[in-house]
């Protein structure tokens, strides 16, 4: 995975121009436009834009232009939710672009989109159900949203316009609801329910799961015990005191008793010097 995003990324520093600038906009236009024709044709034929929609059947007929126009139908056939959720999209994938560039946010959207045809390919020749019809974007919109959620965690957004919730706490919401899904899935024998969100969501291992890694060590590093630095300790209480040792135990200093051997102790928390008849005898401080 590492080798393919690298391979991303050395394409899209070379050609920079490469995609279409602003595509969340167009994707939002022709949600919009198959919206207002869905609307117009309803009374009269329900089914009258199915031609938008992909399946393996359409394809081997030679309808290739459904490899792309399955993105434009909406998700959402109430126009409140439309909107709220278009112009959430938008909102994202917008700032996706501006954060990584127009070429490799082009590279991640079409990705997952072409993840998602995979998948339904797939679904119909395991089941045998070539008019299976794959509709909207559900699972390139959610690998968007969670690339969004791995890049600004702590961004908040207003749940139900009220309540301000952290992206990351979203995305764990998510994620837990997916593995659900394909756990309740396999528990049913479902193939659809396994392969879908398994395979449209690799996009966003293969561009922002090495970025989570990298995260991780970098919180792994900050958080590791650092090793005790006496000399700086003992450094610090010379310039403080008038002596170089105290014991933390009796409190005898080295000025006070200069035949004693001062020592410290590295499984004490913090820098604790100790006396020679101490060192070996006293509580190890915790804090």
């Amino acid at each position: 995975m590492l080798k393919i995003r690298n391979a991303v990324d050395r394409f899209c520093a070379r050609h920079p121009r490469f995609g279409i600038p602003r595509l969340m906009l167009y994707v939002v236009a022709g949600n919009i436009l198959v919206y207002l024709l869905s609307i117009l044709t309803r009374q009269n034929d329900a089914n009258a834009l199915a031609f938008l929609g992909f399946n393996l059947a359409g394809l081997l007929r030679g309808e290739v232009w459904r490899l792309v126009t399955f993105i434009f139908i909406p998700l959402y056939g109430s126009p409140l939710s439309l909107i709220i959720s278009l112009y959430f999209y938008y909102w994202i994938g917008s700032t996706l672009e501006r954060e990584w560039g127009t070429a490799r946010f082009n590279f991640y959207y079409f990705s997952g989109a072409l993840l998602c045809v995979l998948s339904a390919v797939l679904v119909s020749l395991v089941t045998g159900n070539y008019g299976y019809t794959l509709q909207g974007t559900y699972y390139v919109n959610l690998s968007m949203f969670l690339a969004f959620a791995v890049l600004f965690p702590d961004m908040q957004v207003l749940l139900f316009f009220i309540i301000p919730v952290k992206m990351k706490w979203l995305a764990y919401i998510d994620a837990a609801l997916i593995a659900f899904e394909i756990i309740s899935a396999a528990a049913r024998g479902s193939i659809l329910g396994i392969i879908l969100p398994i395979v449209a969501l690799l996009n966003f291992l293969v561009f922002v799961w090495p970025e989570v890694r990298r995260m991780l060590d970098i919180r792994k590093r900050q958080n590791a015990p650092k090793a005790v630095e006496f000399r700086q300790a003992v450094r610090r209480q010379q310039q403080q005191r008038g002596y170089r040792h105290k014991c933390a135990v009796c409190g005898r200093t080295d000025t006070d008793y200069p035949d004693l051997t001062f020592r410290y102790c590295s499984k004490c928390a913090g820098y604790h010097c100790f006396c020679e008849d101490h060192i070996f005898s006293h509580m190890h401080f915790t804090e």
